[in-house]
């Protein structure tokens, strides 16, 4: 039940958010859109109160558990800002809003983007890591925990494993390619329009 549940809420996600941006560009109606949009938490909150019913009605933890922590992580993660990217796109090819601006590919801010998203994982695997540590409380000496125990110690490795991904952009940044022209910006200085 766990697993058609998440299933549910990655679909329920994805419905949400094409109803939002629907209704927010192509129906002109941002506010009922921003409302759609706003519904996308209770998702996850769904997801969180049907877990733990399960573990209270006797349920043994095991690896649905342990990915039902891990979704919520994910989301809470990277939810937004998956949104907020989408947004732009659609806010751009359906209402005329400006080009979507796509991470740097080069240098030092290719390092910064990375790990900015390094830290939406240390986030999304912090909350699924507490999540498991109070479903482990929950069950107490009830049943085995060891495959939640299991499932934090992923969580921790993909941060690490992530981590070490980002960490490379920055110690190695990737140089643009020899032919690639560079945009060049004209600085002015603020008395130069007085003078003509």
């Amino acid at each position: 039940m766990i697993v058609t549940l998440i299933v549910a809420c990655e679909v329920g996600f994805w419905v949400l958010l094409a109803a939002g941006l629907i209704l927010r560009y192509l129906a002109k109606m941002p506010r009922l859109g921003a409302a759609v949009l706003l519904l996308e938490p209770l998702l996850e909150v769904v997801l969180l109160v049907v877990t733990t019913i399960d573990l209270r009605n006797g349920a043994e933890p095991d690896w649905k558990h342990g990915l039902a922590a891990m979704y919520i992580g994910f989301t809470i993660g990277y939810g937004h800002y998956t949104i907020k990217r989408i947004d732009g796109w659609v806010a751009h090819r359906f209402a005329d809003g400006p080009p979507p601006v796509g991470p740097p590919k080069y240098g030092m801010a290719r390092a910064r983007h990375e790990g900015r998203l390094w830290l939406r994982t240390v986030v999304a695997a912090a909350v699924a890591a507490v999540l498991l540590q109070i479903a482990i409380w929950y069950v107490g000496d009830a049943g085995s925990t060891d495959s939640l125990v299991a499932w934090q110690l992923n969580a921790a490795r993909v941060a690490g494993i992530h981590g070490v991904i980002a960490l490379t952009y920055a110690l190695w940044p990737k140089k643009p390619p020899a032919d690639a022209e560079e945009p060049t910006r004209v600085e002015r200085h603020p008395s130069a329009g007085a003078r003509g």
